[in-house]
């Protein structure tokens, strides 16, 4: 992925996010997340969590804290598509590894999972590749997830499909397997 990308969140937006919830520290977890959806690639920049930290008077270091917790928070930039592998022990025993392994062709990825990251995305910003301890779908296993859409029982052959699918930039969300 490219390592120069800083895409900021324009400073009027997240003094209106920030004002639609009355700066309220409660609202904290719903204010990173609408600042994250704001931002092209759906992360949590620096910039914008140290101006975010100075304008509702939480320490930065809360925040940080607050957005490494959650899954849910991005601190790297994400690709227009996410694919995401379970890895729980279901899905790791019915064939999950091989399926990772399939989507390590990208150029660069199998060297970041190597070195132990659990999310790759491409230099073009396309497609970012995650891995999740569990869905909680274990009896469908492995299951993989696409843009929030969860296929079941993936096969090698189905996630090159997927993969082929979103290198395309498909616009259906719901791809066919079969």
């Amino acid at each position: 992925m490219n390592a120069n990308l800083e895409n900021r969140v324009d400073t009027r937006i997240i003094d209106e996010i920030i004002s639609k919830h009355k700066g309220d520290p409660g609202e904290l977890l719903t204010i990173m997340e609408e600042v994250q959806e704001a931002n092209e690639y759906k992360y949590l920049d620096d910039l914008s969590m140290d101006y975010l930290s100075s304008k509702t008077n939480v320490p930065l270091s809360r925040i940080y804290s607050v957005a490494t917790f959650y899954s849910f928070f991005n601190l790297k930039p994400q690709g227009k598509h996410t694919l995401i592998v379970c890895r729980g022990t279901a899905c790791h025993t019915k064939g999950s590894k091989i399926l990772l392994d399939d989507l390590t062709t990208l150029p660069g990825c199998k060297e970041a999972f190597d070195q132990g990251e659990t999310t790759f995305t491409t230099d073009d910003m396309l497609i970012t590749i995650k891995t999740v301890a569990c869905f909680g779908q274990c009896a469908l296993a492995p299951v993989v997830a696409v843009n929030g859409v969860i296929y079941s029982n993936v096969t090698s052959e189905q996630i090159k499909k997927l993969l082929v699918n979103l290198q395309e930039d498909n616009k259906d969300e719901n791809i066919r397997l079969s």
